[in-house]
């Protein structure tokens, strides 16, 4: 039985997946509860959506519950937490609260989106604590691969809960404030009733480096390097491109930008002083008057996003900017689950230009963002829950956290999914309800269900071509000359040599020849049984099912 003194928790995106994380608690009960959303993230398309640019949680609840929804708070400007907010906010058009960086962040992505509509962003800071309603929001300064993350210390009348959001431990962060163990420290004091906590790395043991050992570890592969260097990493992660332009100055080279989104994010972050005190960056246009052993690249593509500048580079495509053998390339980054594939493709791209490569299997170039176990650990000490919820990770990682959760003597530890409305109030902590989630697209210009945008067909395309057939046919439904036709990624010929078309039109014009003169009158008939026998005519050649159409033209 709902009480009006609930709290729930529930996420439309981000749990049982790394991406596209949208979360919402609720207060109150029944039709009188009252919504808090908690980041609205975007996620990539793999290859089992061809042709979509972007993906969005399902927001049919929240549109639903529009009228309930009081506000969006933005835990940091990674694009699997704010990604979608250009996107999805038009539909809701609730206040959205960010740091001065997301918000710098948020702007430019939109300015850089045709047709995007201004989203009104109310600015809080690290440290401050604001209500929405019943929710009393405390945005708690953590540690993370970006500027400005918050956790979200949620109080109202039914106790506090400790949302996350993605962290670290990381007593020397690069930029920015350091994560706030003393404020941790003293919200375990005050009772934290339930913890909703990133999984990413929690099947991995011990602590993760901080970011001041990579930067130390990027100057020494530096000094090694004898002619141009190139960094990828992302654009996002300030105190790495930082770190990179102190070790390019402690290397006496000049750092040159290649990408449109390290460009943004340099421009936001220099605007808020996080890049105070270090040398000019140059423009590409630089590229070609440095000399090789002075030029560092600090190039966006790090997961070979097929239009990223490392990409274009490495495959000889770049207008302004080439590699030569002997030049060093360092990914300051991460393979991202799925990606390894194009990352791949760069990889050898860069190794067929004689490149030396640098990753983080040779080197500590690159360190994650998120709490491995002895980090966990240290929390779970700092603020003693009584309930948590896994979150911000796929299946195994959830498991994994919720075996830690448990060992660590939490008696209460629930594993929920997206569309799960979790209660989270000790004593009765579980899921109490299954509600409509899912996923939406940018497909183009239009916004909808996978399905509805054509991607089912597009799947079947992908497998087995299309083929198109035109019968032209006389009113007393003869054939008016022979079959035209169009074949998409088909077979030209059989094993014999025989041309697809001719074995296809042959196969048409005996099933229009076969159908009884007084029934070739009704064109849908005709076009059914040339397609049928047009697509078995394909599949006794080839043993594939190809999308097949007839359209039929009566004069």
């Amino acid at each position: 039985m709902a009480s009006a003194k609930e709290i729930v928790f529930l996420p439309l995106g981000g749990v049982g997946e790394i991406g596209m994380n949208l979360a919402l608690y609720g207060f109150g009960e029944g039709k009188k509860r009252k919504w808090l959303m908690v980041d609205c993230g975007v996620s990539f398309a793999g290859p089992d959506l061809p042709g979509i640019d972007l993906v969005f949680p399902d927001i049919t609840f929240l549109e639903q519950e529009a009228d309930n929804i009081l506000g969006m708070v933005i835990t940091h400007a990674h694009e699997d937490h704010y990604g979608a907010i250009a996107h999805l906010w038009p539909f809701l058009r609730v206040p959205v609260y960010a740091t001065p960086f997301t918000a710098g962040l948020l702007e430019a992505k939109i300015e850089s989106e045709p047709g995007a509509e201004e989203v009104p962003v109310t600015i809080v800071n690290q440290g401050d604590r604001i209500d929405i309603g019943p929710f009393n929001v405390e945005f708690v300064a953590m540690t993370h691969s970006i500027p400005e993350p918050c956790a979200l210390a949620i109080r109202t009348e039914a106790g506090l809960v400790l949302h996350t959001g993605d962290w670290k431990i990381d007593p020397t962060p690069g930029v920015g404030k350091s994560i706030d163990l003393e404020r941790l420290a003293e919200l375990g004091r005050e009772g934290v009733m339930a913890l909703v906590c990133d999984s990413t790395n929690a099947i991995r043991n011990g602590k993760s480096p901080s970011e001041a050992d990579v930067a130390r570890e990027l100057t020494e592969v530096m000094k090694k390097a004898k002619n141009r260097i190139a960094v990828t990493t992302f654009a996002s992660n300030v105190a790495r491109i930082k770190a990179i332009a102190l070790a390019a100055k402690a290397c006496d080279r000049d750092v040159v930008v290649v990408g449109r989104s390290m460009h943004r994010v340099i421009d936001v972050a220099g605007e808020l002083g996080y890049l105070d005190g270090l040398p000019t960056f140059h423009d590409e246009e630089a590229f070609g008057y440095l000399p090789r052993e002075k030029a560092v690249l600090l190039c966006t593509g790090s997961q070979g996003e097929p239009r990223a500048a490392l990409s274009r580079i490495a495959a000889g495509d770049h207008r302004h900017i080439a590699f030569s053998q002997g030049d060093t390339v360092i990914f300051s980054s991460r393979t991202i689950p799925g990606n390894e594939k194009a990352v791949g493709a760069v990889l050898n791209n860069l190794a067929d230009l004689g490149t030396h490569i640098v990753t983080d299997a040779d080197a500590l170039v690159h360190v994650s963002g998120h709490p491995r176990r002895g980090e966990l650990e240290e929390l779970y000490k700092l603020v003693q829950p009584k309930v948590v919820v896994p979150v911000h990770g796929e299946p195994l990682h959830l498991a994994a956290h919720a075996d830690f959760a448990r060992g660590m003597g939490v008696k209460e530890v629930v594993r929920a999914r997206n569309g799960n409305m979790v209660r989270l109030n000790a004593g009765s902590a579980g899921v109490i309800k299954e509600v409509t989630s899912g996923l939406m697209v940018k497909d183009g210009d239009i916004l909808d269900d996978p399905e509805v945008t054509g991607v089912k067909e597009r799947r079947k395309l992908a497998y087995a071509g299309a083929l198109v057939v035109s019968l032209v046919v006389n009113k007393a439904g003869e054939l008016y000359g022979d079959p035209e036709m169009a074949l998409m990624g088909l077979p030209d010929c059989d094993d014999d040599g025989e041309p697809m078309e001719n074995i296809v039109a042959k196969a048409v014009v005996g099933a229009v020849v076969s159908i009884p003169k007084a029934r070739r009158k009704d064109n849908d008939l005709i076009a059914e049984a040339a397609r049928r026998a047009a697509r078995a005519a394909v599949l006794d050649v080839w043993g594939k099912k190809t999308h097949c159409q007839v359209l039929v033209s009566r004069i």
